[in-house]
Parts: structure tokens; C-alpha cells; sequence
């Protein structure tokens, strides 16, 4: 008997391909699920105590931003372009602590809430550096996470973007938006570069990807650039791919066809990419990606809170496409509570007009956020279900919890009823990372105090780009509304009567 065995006994388990959860023991090796067997039929040195719990395995974010931990609640009514308008003054002034702090904020959040893995579209302005990169990894380390660092790269502002956006500001404000620059492409490229070269965490633990933030924010020159080192360097490729109505029409006008187009015709999609949101897609365009080997995040909850409309992803799994689940940054969806994106995903595909066999079912909802998001982190082979030889990711929740009682079918109770409430202890790579609701080695009261003490430092530091954002809003919101609308012949949102 191979002495780093061990025997979770005594609890629920679902298990991949299970309709339920059973009675089950699961049995480790290392890092490593080898067995799940029939209660009291394995033998161990070690055993784990799992009575009382239910055992699903780890949610996985299949698009966040680490930088929105320190973000949360800032921001009523913000449209997306309105939100990137305010990027300056929300994300702008921060120091090395300071994106450690928010990285480690929203992966407390992530794992308290049964989130083991995710995809982090990481802001590090003007331009990544490899230290700033280490910073958000050390993040992840010291929670023993599993993430895809993919720090979102431009070279484009906002306003150069939009076709016909920056010739809108008046006399006094074009200086305003004339003044937000970007890095060149290569100058984008090249600490992502060496940071592929250097890079030297495990990579079934803390990843490095690629992301082109917009395509309408990054030159051809760019998209390229991302998609060679994606391919050199074996790393997935995200984006955010036609999030909404704007940037549908703006890629009409300026490449003269849709985004998924412009980006096929430049070889970016394929294995190992996604479109994060998608929400602003036609059928030609799912089958293309789908045709093509890609994937898509969906963030409903965002979607939403940003108003950009309703994602169809039960269109796009019907045309072949993979897609995961992903609840977007804290600064634009408040919070990194999988339980409740994947009960968004579940519930809004039930608006549409079809029948009820066609929307997605609980287990349908969860497969999503675990196999389809273990797919677009690019590690569909190691994470996202319980059956042997997946790492021991595992999440432990309450029976007794008020979520859960009665507990008439597990993944009903899941996407339908649980919050995250219920979530006990978290495993990773069979190590707990939570245990009876608490981080093991995790110091947070001087974490909550630091961020508090961060926000209010941020606030003043920023206040000026606030000023300048804010007088820039009402020609960017006027703008962007009839710019929108000329994408309305797709049915994303309801329309006024």
C-alpha cells in the first residue's frame, strides 16, 4: 500500500457521469484521485472523516479579473463602456502589494465559495512585467489555488477603439480622452515573452495564458503577436468576445465583418481559445468556433449587472461549442460566487421560446461550470470531476446546512439552492486549502484590514482620473447607446415598447 494513501470516507459523493450523489469512499494518492469505491471497501493508513458531507467537485472560473478584489460595489449603473471609461480611476495607482492584495481577496473569495481553479484576465498597466506577474502568482501559491495568470494586453485605448467615439468629445474634452495612451504591440508582447521563457511554476498549478482584452483594442500586429506566443509557449488564449451591442457594431464598421470573423481570419481561434461573454454572437459565428476547436466563458451575472444582454449558450452547445461558466471581475459583477453564475446560466436559458427539454438542466448547469470550464482553462485532463486519475479537488459542504435539507437531488440543490453557504472545507490537489470555513496559514483580519486601508488610499489617489472619467461619461454613454442599438436585429435584450 503506497504509504501517501488516503481514504475520504463516510460521505456523499458525485461522481462524474452520475445522475446523484451515493455513498462513496474516495481514495487518494498524493495529489491524485485513484478509486471511488463502495463505502468501507478500501484500506488506507490515513482516513478522512467525510460524514455529514456532500463532495462535488472544486467550481472552476472560467473568466475572472484578480485586480477587481479591491473593487467591489464601486459602480451603480455602468454600462461596459462606461465601466471602461471609469478602468483609470478604478484600477489605476495600484502598487506590487496591492495586486497581491486583490488577487488574494478574490481567491478567498473564490475558494470559500467551493471555486478551485480559474482564469484570471489580470490588469497590470501600462504594460505586464515579469515581477508584477509573479505578484499575482504568489497570490494563488500562498491559497494553494490553481489559476491561468493571462494579464490583458492593449494597444488601443477605449476611445481609439470605437470607430467615431473619440471624434464625439467637444473642443474642451478630446484633450481628456486623447491623453489615455497605450503601449506599443511589441512593447506589450515583450515582458509576456520573457515571462514564457522564465516561467517556472508547475503547470498543473499556476499557468501563464494570453489575453488580447478586446480585439478592438489590439492592433492585427498584436492579435498575431498573442497568438504565436500562445502557440510557442502552449498557452490558452482568452479574450472578450463581442461582450456587447457595441462592440458588435464596431467590428462591422471597422473590419467590415463580425469579431469572430476578424479573429478566424487572423488564425487566433482554435484549441486552447475562448471567447469570454460572447453574448452578441449569430449561429454562423457559433458553428464557426465550434468548427474551429474554440470555446466560450460564459458570465451571466455580469452580463447582466453591465446590461449588456442575454449570452445564448444553449445555441452555442447545440452547435458544438464548449463552454464554461465564470462569474467576470468583482468590479464589474461584485462577487466570485460560482453557485450563483451557474444558477444565472441555468435559469436564463429558460427565457428564450423553446421547450422546457431544451434548457439547460442542474446537471447540464454544473457541468458546465467544472468540465467546461476545466476545458477552457486548458486542463480538461487533470480538473473538473471526480473519477480516478483527476487531481483531489474537492468540495466538502454541509448536509445539515439549511441549503441542503432535505437533500432531494444533489445537483438540483446545487445550481437551485445553494449560495456557498453550505461549502465547509475545500480540497486541492489533496490538501485542504479551507477547513471548518477557515484558510489554514491565512492571517484575515489583517488581510480586511489592509484592504480597507488600501480602497480608502486608492480613492484619494485616484480621485483626479475619477473627475476626468466622469466628465467623459455622458458623451461616452450617449454615443455608445445609439452605437448599440444597430446590433439589435439579434435578440439580447428586450426592447422598450
Amino acid at each position: 500500500m503506497p504509504a501517501d494513501r488516503v481514504v475520504v470516507t463516510g460521505g456523499l459523493v458525485l461522481a462524474a457521469g452520475a445522475p446523484d450523489a451515493r455513498p462513496a469512499d474516495i481514495v487518494l494518492e498524493g495529489d491524485t484521485i485513484v478509486a471511488i469505491v463502495a463505502p468501507h471497501q478500501a484500506q488506507a493508513e490515513r482516513t478522512i472523516d467525510a460524514g455529514g458531507r456532500l463532495i462535488i467537485p472544486g467550481l472552476i472560473n472560467a473568466h475572472t479579473h484578480g485586480h477587481g478584489g479591491l473593487g467591489k460595489g464601486i459602480g451603480d449603473r455602468l454600462s461596459l463602456e462606461l465601466l471602461l471609461n471609469a478602468n483609470n480611476w478604478i484600477q489605476g495607482g495600484r502598487t506590487g502589494e496591492d495586486r497581491y492584495l486583490s488577487t488574494l481577496l478574490s481567491g478567498i473569495e473564490m475558494i470559500r465559495k467551493g471555486c478551485t481553479a480559474c482564469i484570471d484576465l489580470t490588469s497590470i498597466m501600462p504594460v505586464p512585467s515579469v515581477e508584477a506577474l509573479e505578484e499575482v502568482a504568489r497570490a494563488y501559491d500562498d491559497l494553494g489555488m490553481r489559476a491561468v495568470i493571462a494579464p490583458m494586453l492593449a494597444d488601443r485605448s477605449f476611445y481609439q477603439a470605437i470607430p467615431g467615439l473619440m471624434d464625439e468629445f467637444p473642443g474642451e474634452l478630446r484633450p481628456i480622452a486623447e491623453a489615455f495612451r497605450t503601449a506599443t504591440a511589441e512593447a506589450a508582447l515583450e515582458p509576456m515573452r520573457a515571462a514564457a521563457k522564465t516561467w517556472r511554476h508547475p503547470r498543473d498549478r499556476i499557468r501563464l495564458g494570453m489575453a488580447p482584452t478586446i480585439p478592438l483594442h489590439c492592433s492585427e500586429a498584436l492579435l498575431t503577436g498573442c497568438r504565436d506566443l500562445a502557440k510557442e509557449y502552449g498557452m490558452v488564449l482568452q479574450t472578450h468576445l463581442a461582450e456587447s451591442p457595441v462592440q458588435r457594431t464596431a467590428a462591422e464598421r471597422r473590419y467590415g465583418t463580425t469579431l469572430t470573423g476578424h479573429l478566424a481570419t487572423l488564425g487566433l481561434i482554435g484549441p486552447g481559445f475562448s471567447g469570454a461573454h460572447a453574448v452578441w454572437l449569430d449561429q454562423r459565428e457559433m458553428e464557426t468556433i465550434a468548427r474551429l476547436g474554440g470555446a466560450l466563458a460564459h458570465n451571466p451575472g455580469s452580463n447582466l449587472r453591465l446590461g449588456n444582454g442575454i449570452a445564448d449558450m444553449r445555441r452555442a452547445v447545440a452547435a458544438g461549442v464548449t463552454v464554461g461558466v465564470g462569474t467576470d471581475g468583482s468590479s464589474s459583477s461584485d462577487n466570485q460566487n460560482m453557485f450563483e453564475a451557474m444558477r444565472l446560466a441555468a435559469f436564463l436559458s429558460r427565457i428564450y421560446d423553446r421547450p422546457a427539454a431544451e434548457w439547460f438542466s442542474a446537471i447540464e448547469a454544473l457541468a458546465l461550470a467544472t468540465e467546461g470550464s476545466a476545458a477552457v482553462l486548458g486542463m480538461a485532463d487533470i480538473i473538473g470531476k471526480i473519477a480516478p486519475g483527476y487531481k483531489a479537488d474537492l468540495v466538502f459542504l454541509d448536509l445539515d446546512h439549511v441549503n441542503l435539507v432535505p437533500l432531494n437531488n444533489a445537483p438540483q440543490h446545487l445550481v437551485n439552492a445553494e449560495d456557498g453557504a453550505a461549502v465547509r472545507d475545500v480540497m486541492i490537489g489533496g490538501r485542504f486549502v479551507l477547513k471548518d470555513r477557515e484558510l489554514p496559514g491565512i492571517d484575515w483580519p489583517s488581510i480586511a484590514a489592509k484592504a480597507r486601508a488600501a480602497a480608502s488610499r486608492l480613492a484619494e489617489a485616484n480621485a483626479p482620473a475619477r473627475a476626468a472619467a466622469e466628465r467623459l461619461a455622458p458623451v461616452v454613454d450617449h454615443f455608445c447607446v445609439g452605437l448599440g442599438r444597430c446590433a439589435h436585429h439579434l435578440p439580447r435584450r428586450l426592447m422598450a415598447m
